[in-house]
C-alpha cells in the first residue's frame, strides 16, 4: 500500500502521508510527496494543494534511521525546493508535531495552519546537529531572530497558539476539522495572485549592523545551558548567516556546519541516547500479550519531600491521589509544598491557573490508612528503613483489594524482603523516583524475584504516561544508579587523602561536562543527612567538618565557603583539616594530576557497570546509560558512562584500572565481563 496518497476537494489537491508511527520523511515518503506534488501541479482542475498526514501526528522529522547510508529519491532538499517553487499555493495541515524535517517541509509551504493542540520545532540540537534543509534559514526569514533562535539552538517545541502568535502558523484551525478547514483556507488563497515564499523574505530579517544585541542577549541568557555543547553554536552560527547573507550562501553555510557536526563524536552520542531512551522502554523477556492493568488511582504513604513530588507527577496527569500521614503537621506541610510548587509554575507561565486548580483537586490528604484500600497503585515513600517499610507492606497486604499494585520507593533496600512482608510478592514493584521527583525525567523500575509481568509492563506504561525515562532494574544494592555511584563517591573520598584537593575533584568533573562535582553535590545536599551529633567521635572528615557547623550551604560552609550569594570558595580551613588526616593516617600529601583523577573517579563506574551487566541486573548497556544521563547529570555530549567507555577503549580502561589497583582498594576488582570485552576488541554497545 502507497504511504502517500492523493485525492481532490473541490478545486484543491491533498496529498496525504500515512507512514507510522510518526510519518517519517523516509525515503518512500519523500518519493511520494513528490509524485503527488507533480501529479497536482500538472493538474487543470487544481487551484490549490494541501499537504497532510493522517495517524497521530505531522511529519515528525528526518528518518534518523538513514543517517549515514547512501540516499535513494529525491532528497528532503529536493522535496523542499519543489514546494517552494511550486506554481500553486501549498499549505501545509499540521496536527500532532511538526519536528525537524517535518517543520522545514512546513516552512518551504507557502502557509501553514495548525490545530490548537499541535506543536511545532526543530529539535536536531538534541542529536547534536542543526536543521539540514534550510531550517536555519527559512525560520528567521518567516518569525524573526528574537523568535527563531531559541527554536533553533534549544530544539525546544512550541505550542500551536505560540506558534500562530509569532506569525510560523497562518491560522488555527477546528481540532476535529483539519483538512476541511486547510482546504477552505487552501481555496481562499488560490485567488490571490502571489504567495509568500520564505526564502525570498527579508521583512522580519534585521540589518546585518543591527542584530548583535540580540544575538548577544541570547547567548548571555543561555550560556550555561548550551555551554560545552557543539550544536547549539553551530546553529547560532547558521541563524547569523540568515541575517547577514543572500539565502544561497547561508543554506550553503547551514550545509557545511551540518555535514561537519553529523561526524562529530558528540552527535554520535547524542543519536546513541535518542536510541537508548526508546529502547529502555522495551522489556525483553516478557510477552507481547501481556496484559497493562488499569490504574485509574494512585496512593502515596508519605507526605515529605519525595512523597509529594511523586504524588505531583500522577496529579499534573490527570490521576487521582490519596496521599497519607501520621500526623496532621506533617500532612498539612507536604500539601502546602505541592501547592506553592504548583504556584511558581503557574507564575512562570508553565502551567495555567485552571490547570493547578484541576490538578489539586484530584488530591485527597488524610491520616487515615484505610483510605488506601481502594486504590489501584500504592507507593511507599518513607524513611530507608527495611522494618518500617516491611510493617507499611503488611499492613497494605492487609487492606489493599485484589489486583492493586504495591510499590516501594526505595533507592536501595532489597525489595525481595519488603515483598517477604505480602503474601502477594507478585504485585511489589520498586519505583524509585528521583528527587525532586516532579521534576527529574527518571524512574528506576525495580523488578522483584516474583513481580508479575504485568506488573512490570503496567508500571513502564504509567511511568510514561506520567512523562518520565523509566528504566529496568533487578534487585542489588543500590541498583544501577546508587550501586555505581557509590564507586565515584568512594574514590573522591581516597583522593583527598591522598592529596588531590575537593575543588580539584569537582573542577575535573564539571571540565569533563558535570554541572557539579562529589564535593559541591554534598555542599548542597548538606553534609549532616545520616549524621547523629550525639554519636559522632571526629573519626571522619565529614564528622569534623559537621561538629564544626560545616554543614554545606545551609549553614554557609561545608567543604566550601560560602558568601551570602551562596558562592563557593576554597575553604583553607578545610584543607588544613585534610593535611591533619592525612599526617595521622602515616601517609604523606602527592600531587595528583587531573587525568588520575578522572580516571579513578570514572574507571570504576564503568567497571560496576559491566558488573550490573554480568549479572543481569540492567537488560543493556544503553540502559545504564540512560540512568545517569536522566539521574545523576552525566554529560550528553559523551552519551553515558557506558557509550563513552566504548570511545575511550574498553582496553585502556582495563589497563589503568589495573595500573590504579592499589591505590583503588579492595572493593574494586575487575569485572569479568569488561576484561573479556576488552581483550576481544569489543564494545559495550553495538
Amino acid at each position: 500500500m502507497a504511504v502517500v496518497t492523493t485525492g481532490k476537494k473541490g478545486r484543491v489537491a491533498v496529498i496525504v502521508s500515512d507512514h507510522p508511527p510518526v510519518n517519517a520523511l523516509s525515503s518512500s515518503v519523500r518519493q511520494g510527496l513528490a509524485d503527488g506534488l507533480d501529479e497536482a501541479l500538472s493538474d487543470d482542475s487544481v487551484d490549490a494543494i494541501v499537504i497532510r498526514c493522517d495517524g497521530r501526528t505531522f511529519f515528525a522529522g528526518a528518518d534518523i534511521t538513514e543517517f549515514g547510508k547512501a540516499a535513494s529519491g529525491p532528497s528532503l532538499g529536493d522535496i523542499i525546493d519543489r514546494l517552494e517553487s511550486a506554481s500553486k499555493p501549498v499549505v501545509a495541515a499540521i496536527h500532532g508535531t511538526a519536528f525537524g524535517g517535518g517543520l522545514e517541509i512546513a516552512l518551504a509551504c507557502h502557509y501553514r495552519v495548525a490545530v490548537p493542540s499541535a506543536k511545532l520545532g526543530l529539535p536536531e540540537v538534541k542529536l547534536g546537529l542543526i536543521p539540514g534543509a534550510g531550517g536555519t534559514q527559512r525560520l528567521p526569514r518567516v518569525v524573526g531572530v528574537e523568535a527563531a533562535l531559541p527554536l533553533i539552538v534549544t530544539g525546544d517545541p512550541i505550542p500551536a497558539g505560540k506558534a500562530h502568535e509569532i506569525g510560523l502558523v497562518d491560522a488555527v484551525v477546528s481540532e476535529n476539522a483539519l483538512e476541511g478547514d486547510a482546504v477552505a483556507f487552501a481555496s481562499d488563497r488560490a485567488a490571490k495572485s502571489t504567495h509568500p515564499v520564505a526564502s525570498q523574505r527579508t521583512d522580519r530579517l534585521p540589518a546585518p549592523g543591527e542584530a548583535g544585541p540580540v544575538f548577544d542577549a541570547f547567548r548571555k541568557k543561555n550560556d550555561r545551558k548550551i555551554s560545552g555543547l557543539e550544536a547549539p553554536l553551530a546553529a547560532i552560527q547558521a541563524v547569523k548567516a540568515a541575517v547577514e547573507q543572500p539565502f544561497e550562501e547561508g543554506i550553503a553555510k547551514e550545509r557545511e556546519l551540518f555535514g561537519k557536526l553529523i561526524t562529530s563524536d558528540q552527535s554520535k552520542a547524542m543519536r546513541h541516547v535518542f536510541f537508548a531512551e526508546r529502547a529502555a522502554a522495551r522489556i525483553d523477556d516478557i510477552p507481547a500479550d501481556t496484559p497493562v492493568l488499569p490504574v485509574k488511582s494512585v496512593g502515596i504513604i508519605g507526605a515529605g519531600t519525595m512523597g509529594g513530588g511523586i504524588a505531583m507527577n500522577f496529579l499534573s496527569a490527570g490521576i487521582p491521589v490519596t496521599i497519607v500521614e501520621r500526623e496532621q503537621g506533617p500532612l498539612d506541610r507536604g500539601v502546602g509544598i505541592m501547592q506553592a510548587n504548583y504556584d511558581r509554575s503557574a507564575k512562570r507561565g508553565r502551567l495555567s491557573e485552571q490547570q493547578v486548580s484541576d490538578a489539586m483537586g484530584k488530591l485527597t490528604a488524610t491520616l487515615d490508612f484505610n483510605a488506601l484500600a481502594d486504590c489501584d497503585l500504592v507507593i511507599e515513600a518513607v524513611f530507608e528503613n527495611m522494618d518500617i517499610k516491611k510493617d507499611i507492606f503488611a499492613r497494605l497486604d492487609d487492606i489493599m483489594k485484589d489486583g492493586a499494585i504495591l510499590a516501594s520507593n526505595t533507592s536501595a533496600l532489597n525489595l525481595d524482603e519488603i515483598a517477604s512482608a505480602t503474601k502477594r510478592p507478585e504485585a511489589v514493584i520498586g519505583l524509585h523516583f528521583f528527587s525532586p521527583a516532579n521534576v527529574m525525567r527518571l524512574l528506576e523500575v525495580v523488578r522483584g524475584e516474583k513481580t508479575s509481568p504485568a506488573v512490570l509492563k503496567t508500571s513502564m506504561s504509567l511511568a510514561k504516561k506520567i512523562g518520565k525515562i523509566a528504566v529496568v532494574s533487578g534487585v542489588c544494592p543500590g541498583f544501577i544508579g546508587n550501586r555505581m555511584l557509590r564507586y565515584r563517591q568512594m574514590q573522591a573520598q581516597k583522593l583527598i587523602m591522598e592529596g588531590a584537593k575537593p575543588w580539584d575533584v569537582d573542577r575535573v568533573l564539571t571540565e569533563f561536562g558535570f554541572r557539579m562535582g562529589p564535593f559541591q553535590m554534598s555542599d548542597l545536599a548538606g553534609l549532616d543527612i545520616g549524621w547523629n551529633k550525639e554519636t559522632s567521635k571526629g573519626e571522619t572528615l565529614r564528622d569534623v567538618l559537621c561538629e564544626r557547623d560545616r554543614r554545606g550551604q545551609k549553614t554557609g560552609k561545608g567543604y566550601y565557603d560560602y558568601d551570602e550569594n551562596r558562592r563557593p570558595t576554597p575553604s583553607p580551613e578545610v584543607e588544613a583539616l585534610i593535611a591533619e588526616f592525612i599526617k595521622k593516617s602515616g601517609r604523606e600529601q602527592r600531587e595528583i594530576d587531573d587525568t588520575e583523577i578522572l580516571e579513578r573517579l570514572l574507571y570504576p563506574m564503568v567497571n560496576e557497570g559491566a558488573k550490573i551487566l554480568e549479572e543481569g541486573i540492567a537488560q543493556r548497556a544503553s540502559d545504564i546509560d540512560v540512568v545517569w544521563l536522566n539521574g545523576y547529570g552525566w554529560p550528553i555530549q559523551t552519551g553515558g558512562p557506558m557509550f563513552w567507555a566504548d570511545q575511550v577503549g574498553l582496553d585502556r580502561i582495563v589497563e589503568r584500572l589495573e595500573a590504579h589497583q592499589d591505590r583503588l582498594g579492595k572493593e574494586v576488582t575487575l569485572s569479568a565481563l569488561l576484561k573479556q570485552k576488552a581483550s576481544k576488541g569489543e564494545r559495550f554497545n553495538g
